[in-house]
């Protein structure tokens, strides 16, 4: 017996993975646009979109903070606690109200840790 799961064969389930990546994605962009908004830059979308185009700063492990870490390993925990302790439509719904959350929280992480890069930088 494995506990392993394989890849999904069911393409709804493709869609949901690729929506988790775009969710990063698009939250990670606002955080940016927003940022370049309130410091009242001309072009708030060119601004946001140069600054994914910065080389990455000293990444260690992976994780460029602690914070990262924990955020990436508590959210972890969240969803399989969530899995192993519900069941059927209940934990449909939470999985579907964590996992955006979640997935938003870090990548507001992750926007802060380049921003604070970037200042230190400078």
């Amino acid at each position: 017996m494995t506990l392993a799961r394989s890849l999904p064969d069911d393409p709804t389930e493709w869609w949901i993975f690729l929506g988790t990546f775009v969710l990063y994605a698009v939250a990670r962009w606002f955080f940016a646009w927003q940022r370049a908004r309130r410091e009242g830059d001309s072009h708030p979308v060119r601004a946001a979109f140069a600054e994914e185009d910065d080389p990455p700063t000293q990444v260690s492990g992976g994780f460029r903070s602690y914070r990262q870490f924990f955020g990436f390993s508590g959210s972890a925990v969240a969803v399989v606690l969530v899995a192993a302790l519900t069941a059927g439509r209940l934990r449909v719904v939470l999985l579907w109200i964590i996992v955006p959350l979640l997935v938003t929280a870090l990548s507001y992480l992750d926007f802060r840790q380049a921003r604070k890069a970037r200042s230190r930088a400078s």
